[in-house]
C-alpha cells in the first residue's frame, strides 16, 4: 500500500499587522525584502489550506505547501500516535527572521533561520516513480535570488520518512546562507531528550561549554526555563525525543558528514512555557529537534555562482523508545539530484518586478508597470541582479511622483544590497517620503550620524505619513540620539499619537519618560501594557532595567509584561544588531 493525495483543508489563522511602509533593510527586526510584523490578532478566522499526504502502512506524512513546504503532521501509522505538534491553526508570533512563526511541524530553512516563507504559500509538485512517492516543495528566494527545493519521498515498505535538500545559486555572486530543519514534537514532563554524548554549547541565562552526559538536561522536567544546546562533536548522527505518556516519538538520523549539525530548544517546565502556548490551540506544550548542514547556527557558508549542494535526511516516528546508537541510516534509491525539480519566483512575489525588467528588455515603455505607492509594501527585491539597470530605465522614462517612487525603489534595492552610499543618493534625490524615512535608517545606524537622519525625518511632507507608528517609532530612537535639545520635538510628535494602544509607542513614551527624569512613569508604562511576547529582543528589558536602577528597584526583577526573553545576548539570530 503507497498514497499519495492532495485535499484542501479549514484552519484557524489568525491575521498580522505589518510593521509599516519603511522597507527593512539595515533593520534588526526584519530581513529585506521581505516585510516584518508587529503584532498578532487576538480573533481567529477560517482560511483554507492546500495538503498533500504520503502513506504506507508504516508511515504517513502529510505536507502543507501553503505553509512554506512543511511537514505538517507525521504518523507512526501501526499505533495511530502522532510525532510531530500540530493543531489546526496559524496563530504567527514574534520571532525572526520576519516576526511570523508558528511552531510544530517540520520546518525547512534557507537561506537563513527560520525561513522567510515559513506561512506563505510556496510552489510544489507530487509524483509517484516506480514503488516511490514523491513531494517537492520550493521557491527562488527574494533576499539573494538562489532556489531551494525540499523533496519528501515514501517507499512501498519505509518506516521513516526521506528529507532530501537541494540549494542552487544560479546568479552571478557568491551568497552566504545557512540551513536547519526544525521539527516540532509533543512536549511533556516526561519526554526524553536523546541525544549523542559530546561537548554542548548551552545558550539560555549564560552561555557555556558542557559535557552533555555529565551535565545535560535527560527530560523536559529537568529544564525550567528556556534553552538551546548545540552539538559540536557529537559520538553518532542520530537523536531524537520520547514521550512515554504519549506513548510516541520522533528520531533524526544522517550522515554526519552531510548533516552535522544538532540542535534541542525547549522552553522547560515553568515561567517560559507562555512563549509556546502563544502559538498553540489548547495550551500544550512542544520543543523543537533540529538538524543542519553547518555545524555552528552563527556561522555563514556562501554558495558560489552556478553551485548547487544537497543533503538528505530521516524522520523515524515511532511509538516506542529507540536507542539512537543503534538506528541505522537507511538508504533508500532516490531519483538523480538532476531530476528533483527547481521552482521560479513565488506566484505574486516578483511578478511586478519581472514584469519591468521585461519592458526594460524590450524597450516598450508602454508595457512598463506604476510603480508601488506607499500604500504598497512591495520592495525591489535585492535577489534580482538586473534590477539596477531597469530600475534606472524606468527613472529615466518617468517624472513628477512617478520618479520619486522609482528613485525609491533603486535606493532601496541598493540598501538591501549593503550599497549604503549608492542607496543614499537615489533616496535623497527622490521626494517620497519613503525615501527620506529609509535614509534616516541608514544615515543613523550605518553612517552613525544621527543628525543626518533627524533632517531625514523633518523633509516628510505627509503628516499621516510622519504619524505612522513605524516612522513615530524610528524617528523618537532617532531624535533620543542627539540628546536633551530634542525633547520638545519628541513630546510634540509623542503627544500627536497619544490615543493610540500601539505597544511600540507606548514603549517610546516610556523612553522620552526616562530621558525627562520621570522614572516612575516610565516603569508604569512599561509595567501596565501586556506587550506581545518576542525573542531575542531586549530594548525594553533595559529600559525598565534603567528606570528600576533609578528608583532604588531590584533591577534583576524583570516584570513578565515587557514580554521580551531573558536569554543571554547572542547576536547571530540578528541579520544586523539590534537598537
Amino acid at each position: 500500500m503507497l498514497e499519495l493525495k492532495s485535499y484542501t483543508d479549514a484552519m484557524l489563522e489568525h491575521q498580522m499587522t505589518p510593521a509599516g511602509p519603511i522597507p527593512t533593510a539595515h533593520d534588526p527586526d526584519g530581513v529585506y525584502p521581505y516585510e516584518s510584523y508587529v503584532e498578532t490578532s487576538r480573533r481567529a478566522e477560517l482560511r483554507s489550506y492546500r495538503f498533500i499526504s504520503l502513506e504506507n502502512e508504516h508511515v504517513r506524512a502529510v505536507v502543507c505547501p501553503d505553509l512554506g513546504g512543511k511537514v505538517y503532521a507525521l504518523q507512526h501509522r501501526p499505533s495511530g500516535r502522532e510525532a510531530l505538534h500540530h493543531a489546526p491553526i496559524v496563530r504567527p508570533i514574534r520571532v525572526l527572521p520576519r516576526h511570523f512563526f508558528i511552531g510544530g511541524g517540520i520546518e525547512v530553512s534557507f537561506p537563513i533561520s527560520h525561513t522567510p516563507v515559513q506561512i506563505v504559500p510556496v510552489h510544489f509538485r507530487c509524483e509517484r516513480i516506480g514503488d516511490r512517492i514523491y513531494v517537492w516543495c520550493g521557491e527562488r528566494e527574494l533576499r539573494f535570488g538562489m532556489q531551494w527545493t525540499v523533496e519528501y519521498s515514501l517507499g512501498e515498505h519505509d518506516t521513516f520518512l526521506t528529507q532530501r535538500t537541494v540549494f542552487y545559486n544560479p546568479t552571478e555572486t557568491a551568497h552566504p546562507w545557512m540551513s536547519w530543519s526544525n521539527a516540532g514534537v509533543p512536549a511533556r514532563e516526561d519526554t526524553e531528550f536523546h541525544y549523542p554524548r559530546g561537548p554542548v554549547l548551552y545558550h539560555g541565562e549564560k552561555m557555556a561549554m558542557i559535557d552533555w552526559e555529565r551535565e545535560g538536561p535527560k527530560r523536559q522536567s529537568d529544564m525550567t526555563r528556556m534553552a538551546g544546546f548545540f552539538w559540536r562533536e557529537p559520538d553518532c548522527g542520530a537523536f531524537g525525543a520520547y514521550t512515554p505518556s504519549l506513548g510516541c516519538g520522533l528520531y533524526h538520523v544522517a550522515d554526519s558528514g552531510e548533516v552535522p549539525g544538532m540542535k534541542l530548544w525547549t522552553d522547560g517546565i515553568g515561567p517560559h512555557e507562555a512563549f509556546i502556548t502563544q502559538y498553540t490551540l489548547d495550551g500544550e506544550q512542544c520543543l523543537e529537534i533540529q538538524a543542519g548542514p553547518i555545524v555552528d547556527q552563527s556561522i555563514k557558508q556562501e554558495l558560489q555562482p552556478r553551485q548547487k549542494r544537497s543533503h538528505t535526511e530521516f524522520w523515524i516516528p515511532t511509538d516506542r523508545r529507540l536507542s539512537i546508537y543503534d538506528i541505522e541510516l537507511p538508504a533508500p534509491e532516490l531519483i538523480p539530484l538532476e531530476r528533483v525539480p527547481l521552482f521560479a519566483w513565488r506566484d505574486g512575489s516578483a511578478s511586478l518586478w519581472t514584469r519591468l525588467l521585461d519592458a526594460y528588455f524590450s524597450g516598450d515603455d508602454s508595457l512598463r508597470p506604476a510603480p508601488p505607492d506607499e500604500c504598497d509594501n512591495r520592495w525591489a527585491p535585492s535577489g534580482l541582479e538586473e534590477l539596477e539597470a531597469a530600475l534606472r530605465w524606468a527613472i529615466e522614462a518617468s517624472s513628477g511622483r512617478e520618479r520619486d517612487r522609482w528613485l525609491f525603489q533603486l535606493g532601496s534595492w541598493y540598501a538591501g544590497n549593503d550599497r549604503t552610499d549608492e542607496a543614499l543618493a537615489a533616496l535623497e534625490a527622490s521626494g517620497d517620503d519613503r525615501a527620506a524615512a529609509l535614509a534616516a535608517r541608514l544615515h543613523r545606524r550605518v553612517k552613525g550620524d544621527a543628525a543626518a537622519a533627524a533632517a531625514c525625518y523633518r523633509r516628510i511632507r505627509s503628516r499621516v505619513f510622519a504619524l505612522h507608528p513605524q516612522v513615530t517609532f524610528e524617528r523618537d530612537v532617532t531624535l533620543a540620539l542627539l540628546g536633551d535639545e530634542t525633547l520638545p520635538e519628541r513630546e510634540r510628535w509623542l503627544e500627536a499619537t497619544s490615543a493610540l494602544q500601539d505597544e511600540w509607542l507606548i514603549e517610546r513614551r516610556a523612553a522620552l519618560a526616562a530621558d525627562k527624569g520621570d522614572y516612575a512613569l516610565a516603569a508604569r508604562l512599561l509595567e501596565s501594557t501586556p506587550f506581545q511576547l518576542i525573542h531575542q529582543r531586549y530594548a525594553r528589558t533595559k529600559l525598565w532595567q534603567r528606570a528600576a536602577a533609578a528608583l532604588g528597584r531590584d533591577a534583576a526583577a524583570i516584570p513578565a509584561s515587557l514580554g521580551e526573553d531573558d536569554l543571554f545576548v547572542f547576536g547571530a539570530y540578528r541579520e544586523y544588531d539590534e537598537e
